[in-house]
């Protein structure tokens, strides 16, 4: 029978349990809290301020500001934007304002996940924040610079806090296995460092994912000669599921299709065929990556191999006819495809050039002999007059003629690249341009 641990709050999970007491306990965000930087300095000295930290699940975001709150004394009062709103918001001012101004305490308020307030919400907390009523700790998974007004941005400081490393994530498991008190020290548990090695990497960083895997390990551990055990078969049935982060609608999300599209226009198929596997495997929606393949086969391949558009969209209608796994297949051999092949985005940037003078421009009129003439009063308004039919022409080309609007400096907006089919393209072009030269 397990001896069971001496903790009075041994119904709180082994994450809840193991919060650093002190910056010395805090484990990661080395870059933020080593000795000498400015954010612990800060937190040594008593002086806060608002701030929005920023980073990953399991990366200590909650503990931080709690650890905060207690080297300056202050409140510490807790919101979740998920399901607070501005009544929460005022109730909490209130009480701050009371506490300010019986014992001049400082409150701060950590809300989680703040990226989900909306604008009025977040508005909510402004003159409270100027006026030094709060001191707001905001913790978000989300880039900032996108979730969060620029009035909220400008009044409080962006932190970024990093996955764990292997190596911290291993310090987490070590504390926990040697802590008394708050730990599983009294277990005495035979978990073999390969083994912990392990679960280091499956937990992706996270350490409180790390924790709560542990706390599983450590709950079906086996007897084995008086020593409870944790073999690999164990280890194996608990992180058989896996975690992965890939958050459909985050920034991880964001970052990994980058990845995937950078690859690709870099000519790096095995790099692109890792970041294929990471989203499928973090549970995206292959369709949503076979659409992106067809954006990658437009803009960064484009004329070079026009076949690189094709097996993508049969990427698309092989994935539809097959579905998981069967059709995966046919994305990574398009994936490959594209990452091989020639790249040009002289297509792309042609079309944003023309579409940028489109704006600029406004609707200039259309030359008369480019018009069509249904009518007989369209044709006795000029419509269509001294147009000349292509094909009629010497090389079925009517050189020095103009295909721009009356008024509008003739333009080049597509340069073909010296690379894969658009190298014979570019000859014709160049030809095309003698001949208006010679007319």
């Amino acid at each position: 029978m397990k001896p069971e641990i001496d903790n009075t709050a041994v119904f709180q999970p082994l994450a809840a349990r193991l919060r650093p007491a002190s910056l010395d306990e805090f484990i990661g965000q080395t870059h933020l809290l080593g000795i000498g930087k400015p954010l612990r300095k800060a937190i040594e000295q008593g002086i806060l301020h608002s701030m929005i930290l920023w980073g990953p699940p399991g990366t200590g975001k909650t503990t931080l500001a709690r650890l905060m709150a207690e080297r300056v004394n202050a409140r510490f009062e807790k919101l979740s934007a998920i399901f607070s709103g501005v009544k929460d918001i005022r109730a909490v001012v209130e009480e701050a304002k009371k506490a300010r101004e019986k014992n001049s305490q400082k409150t701060i308020l950590f809300v989680d996940e703040v990226h989900r307030f909306n604008k009025a919400q977040q508005d909510a907390f402004l003159p409270f924040v100027e006026d030094g009523t709060l001191i707001l700790i905001g913790a978000t998974t989300e880039n900032p610079s996108f979730e969060l007004n620029n009035a909220l941005l400008s009044r409080a400081r962006v932190y970024v806090l990093k996955r764990l490393s292997e190596e911290e994530l291993l310090q987490v498991i070590t504390r926990a296995l040697q802590d008394h008190v708050h730990g599983l020290g009294n277990l005495a548990l035979d978990f073999p460092l390969e083994l912990q090695k392990i679960l280091a990497h499956a937990s992706d960083g996270d350490a409180r994912n790390c924790l709560n895997f542990l706390e599983i390990l450590s709950d079906f551990a086996e007897l084995d000669n008086e020593k409870f055990v944790i073999t690999e078969k164990l280890l194996a049935e608990v992180l058989q599921e896996g975690i992965r982060r890939f958050d459909k609608g985050g920034e991880a999300f964001y970052d990994q299709i980058s990845a995937l599209h950078k690859a690709v226009r870099g000519s790096s198929p095995d790099a692109a065929l890792y970041w294929l596997a990471r989203m499928l495997d973090g549970g995206c929606d292959p369709l949503y990556i076979a659409r992106r393949v067809l954006r990658m086969a437009s803009e960064d391949i484009g004329n070079a191999d026009p076949r690189a558009l094709q097996l993508a969209v049969n990427a698309c209608d092989v994935y539809e006819r097959l579905g998981s796994p069967e059709g995966e297949l046919a994305i990574a051999q398009a994936i490959v495809y594209l990452a091989v092949a020639p790249k040009s985005n002289a297509v792309y940037v042609a079309f944003n050039a023309a579409m940028s003078d489109v704006k600029e421009q406004g609707s200039l009129d259309i030359p008369l002999h480019l018009r069509n003439a249904p009518t007989r009063l369209m044709k006795q308004l000029g419509y269509g007059k001294e147009y000349r039919y292509a094909h009629d022409e010497p090389n079925a080309y009517a050189a020095g003629e103009n295909y721009f609007p009356e008024g509008f400096e003739k333009r080049q907006y597509y340069y073909p690249v010296q690379r894969g089919l658009e190298s014979k393209i570019a000859e014709k072009l160049a030809q095309l341009k003698k001949w208006d030269h010679e007319k």
